[in-house]
């Protein structure tokens, strides 16, 4: 008999992953954790239902939301990470020697703890010195913070249940003051093809606008994500992602990523019509 993990992106879409068995399941505090096997993908983390990772695509969204801001500045020294427990945020940060400090604010300790008995292999640099934790809603550990950090990343479940908080215009504002002058958020923000997840993506992105001086999205194509091509947003309080990217400077540095590279971070800032018609529409 064939197990199925079966994921409902719209009532009308279904997205499937062969499963061989379920390896862990648990209702924390705050939502259902579960922890599959499979042939195709590896293992996946889900939580309430839904994907947050497969171990064979996991690369091209931590990479996504990691190296894009790191390359417009790569003298980033003070990162703070909201959500990311299953460490692959983490993992693509300290790769780099001039961070000296970064902040996890994860709500729900038990994602951390089961991403480090499952997945270690994403998890592997939580035990860096320079990751310090803080168990709380990203909302309120954000509040108290001024022109403290150079980068925030907002590595997010779905705007709904526990992370909710997290695409608010008072978090944004907050984000932008604990932002040091040339800082940079990045968040993720759903996809743009189906209508419940694009509305998420305009709010955002409109709410985003109205605080940072400098906002735009981008995209990167992560194929167990609903519809296979997922959108994040850049803002700064001054940086371009395109024209201040520094690709000289990264390239020096020697990184070894499996999807991103400075031709890639161009690119995918280049935003298709029906994108560009959405936030238009958000703007107005």
């Amino acid at each position: 008999m064939d197990l199925w993990f079966t994921e409902e992106h719209t009532k009308d879409v279904r997205f499937s992953i062969r499963v061989e068995k379920q390896i862990h399941s648990e209702q924390s505090r705050y939502q259902r954790i579960d922890v599959f096997e499979s042939d195709e993908f590896g293992r996946l983390l889900t939580l309430d239902g839904q994907i947050m990772l497969t171990e064979k695509d996991e690369f091209i969204y931590h990479e996504m939301i990691v190296h894009v801001p790191m390359a417009v500045n790569p003298n980033i020294k003070n990162v703070l990470v909201i959500g990311g427990g299953d460490g692959g945020t983490v993992r693509e940060l300290t790769q780099y020697r001039s961070i000296e400090r970064i902040d996890l604010a994860e709500l729900d300790e038990r994602v951390l703890e089961v991403s480090r008995k499952y997945f270690p292999r994403i998890s592997q640099n939580l035990s860096d010195p320079r990751v310090s934790f803080s168990f709380e809603d990203g909302l309120k550990f954000i509040r108290e913070k001024e022109k403290e950090y150079d980068l925030i990343l907002v590595d997010s479940t779905d705007p709904s249940g526990p992370g909710e908080g997290l695409f608010t215009k008072e978090f944004y504002g907050s984000c932008c003051n604990a932002l040091k002058e040339n800082g940079i958020l990045v968040n993720q923000q759903e996809c743009a093809y189906y209508a419940d997840y694009s509305k998420f993506m305009k709010r955002a992105y409109q709410r985003m606008r109205e605080i940072f001086p400098v906002c735009r999205i981008y995209q990167a194509q992560i194929p167990s994500y609903p519809s296979g091509n997922w959108v994040f947003g850049f803002a700064s309080k001054g940086l371009d992602p395109v024209s201040d990217l520094q690709s000289t400077k990264w390239k020096a540095l020697g990184l070894k990523t499996r999807y991103y590279n400075t031709d890639v971070h161009v690119g995918s800032f280049a935003i298709p019509n029906y994108i560009r018609d959405m936030l238009t529409d958000a703007t107005e």
